[in-house]
């Protein structure tokens, strides 16, 4: 019988993470508190009339060998072919093993998936990450590629140092011209403020070791056939060519993760928003816990404590002395938000013109990132390539379409219906989609997405060695840590949490380090 007791802020990936690891190598008796009605977080997927969103494009797929385990052995690898597969005739890396699931016939199975990602910029596609090859010459022209190759020269004999900014990241590693190009204006599309007030520590986490040399080592690499595994171990993260992608999206993995967990004894509490932390000579308590259906408070004591709730939200609720300086630099974090329009179409005005084969001669990609800077739209998916069982009538078209946002702006606050078509008047101007395609839509809003690497973040560590010596506290995942981490991070922080539990080991220096001195890196 389970004598501890863990209360875990957070249905997410990490949480989900902590919750199965104490169960499995514990006496820990986790009790998971999700403020919304979702298993997954950020990861969930959304059914809408049986077409499925995946919430930011989430590929499973991680140089960490023990992440790859973990979800392998939650769900298998496709045995047999899926429906885009047969339809296609296309050639994927089956699971060999002799229980091995048929997609067709059933649901609990990750698929192999192609990854492609383009850029769109000047009306036309260009290879994501830019390749320097004779489209992207034509399509850019040869002044202009001229320049950039100088422009990246020039950034290779001088290095600007220290890197005090993003821009300085980006120019050290693709030259100024191409910086402005294709990363400055997206950058800031997703962040709403200049690159030069965003820290380098961004582009450290996210592409730390894609640059233009990469890029082309990886395209040779190609053309000689270097390694086609899933792994992809010798594969800078951003070039990958093939990732894991289950059947109905990532918030289907996520529920039967909580699904296993309750089935093993923990539990798992919805619309339950955790709005008091009780802390007494640095150890935590107990939570107060209100459900959000019925309006009604409980409190319910713990052992140990994980948190994935946003950092400035976690502070706020703490019941304890907080000294002036970690309150003013929680209030001070910021968060970029998120809106997803889903659209449901006949058809794409934009056809498939690569070599790579589409059902209903769709364009391939997983998504596409929006360069053009007349519009506010930043990517595009195409749920059709994620998994053809995301679509409920193959025959048409289920896109999504992401904006970045702060709530309570002219975007957040606009209808559902009204932004619905701000978002069809966007791709109709950029010649994407023609209006009278459109059969239905639905509008997702995300609070929270992303951590902001501005505004008070320079003084986080204020924050880091206050809750660091709350012995029986643990700051995992993206929120939690208010670090731009990726699923794979997200679940490893969990990991070594647990295993500082178990270890007795005091110190949160470990949980901190993951995806700082590492080299995998989940790449979504």
């Amino acid at each position: 019988m389970k004598n501890k007791h863990a209360i875990i802020i957070g249905a997410g990936p990490a949480g989900l993470t902590a919750a199965l690891e104490l169960l499995e190598k514990t006496d820990i008796l986790p009790i998971i508190f999700e403020m919304s009605g979702d298993i997954g977080g950020i990861s969930k997927t959304v059914n809408y009339k049986g077409n499925r969103i995946d919430i930011g494009g989430h590929r499973f797929f991680s140089k960490s060998d023990r992440v790859m385990q973990w979800w392998l052995d939650r769900m298998p690898v496709q045995g047999f072919p899926a429906r885009d597969d047969l339809i296609l005739d296309r050639k994927v890396a089956l699971s060999k093993k002799e229980d091995a699931p048929d997609p067709e016939k059933t649901d609990k199975v990750f698929l192999v998936r192609n990854r492609l990602s383009r850029i769109f910029f000047l009306r036309k596609f260009f290879d994501y990450p830019v390749a320097l090859n004779l489209d992207t010459v034509s399509n850019l022209g040869v002044i202009r590629m001229v320049n950039i190759a100088l422009s990246y020269l020039k950034a290779c004999l001088s290095q600007i140092m220290p890197e005090k900014n993003l821009e300085d990241f980006f120019i050290n590693r693709f030259g100024k011209e191409l910086y402005g190009t294709f990363f400055r204006d997206y950058t800031e599309k997703v962040w709403g403020v200049p690159c030069t007030e965003i820290k380098q520590e961004w582009g450290a986490q996210r592409i730390k070791g894609l640059s233009i040399t990469t890029a082309l080592l990886h395209a040779v690499k190609k053309l000689a056939g270097c390694d086609s595994s899933l792994a992809q171990k010798e594969t800078e993260t951003s070039l990958i060519e093939q990732f894991l992608y289950p059947k109905f999206g990532p918030g289907q993995l996520w529920e039967e993760v909580a699904r296993v967990i309750v089935e093993k004894g923990g539990e798992v509490h919805l619309n339950c928003e955790v709005t008091r932390l009780a802390c007494r000579e640095e150890r935590m308590h107990a939570v107060q816990v209100r459900d959000v259906s019925s309006g009604e408070t409980f409190e319910q004591e713990g052992d140990y404590f994980f948190s994935t709730m946003p950092v400035s939200e976690l502070i706020g609720a703490m019941d304890a002395d907080i000294p002036d300086t970690v309150m003013q630099t929680a209030q001070g974090l910021i968060y970029r938000d998120f809106m997803t329009v889903g659209l449901l179409l006949k058809n794409l005005k934009v056809k498939n013109t690569t070599r790579h084969r589409s059902v209903n001669g769709i364009v391939p990609d997983n998504w596409i990132y929006i360069q053009e800077r007349d519009v506010r739209i930043g990517r595009l998916q195409i749920f059709n390539n994620w998994s053809p069982y995301m679509v409920r009538d193959p025959e048409t078209v289920w896109i999504g379409l992401e904006y970045f946002c702060n709530e309570g702006d002219e975007l957040w606050t606009q209808t559902d219906e009204d932004f619905a078509a701000f978002s069809i008047d966007e791709l109709a101007k950029v010649d994407i989609i023609d209006k009278d395609a459109v059969l239905d839509s639905c509008v997702l809003r995300i609070k929270k997405a992303y951590p902001a690497y501005f505004g008070s973040y320079d003084d986080f560590h204020i924050i880091r060695e206050y809750t660091d010596r709350i012995e029986n506290l643990y700051l995992i995942g993206r929120n939690g840590m208010h670090k731009y981490n990726n699923a794979d991070h997200s679940m490893l922080t969990a990991m070594v949490a647990v295993e500082n539990i178990i270890n007795n080991i005091p110190t949160k220096t470990n949980i901190w380090s993951v995806n700082t001195e590492d080299e995998y890196h989940e790449s979504k």
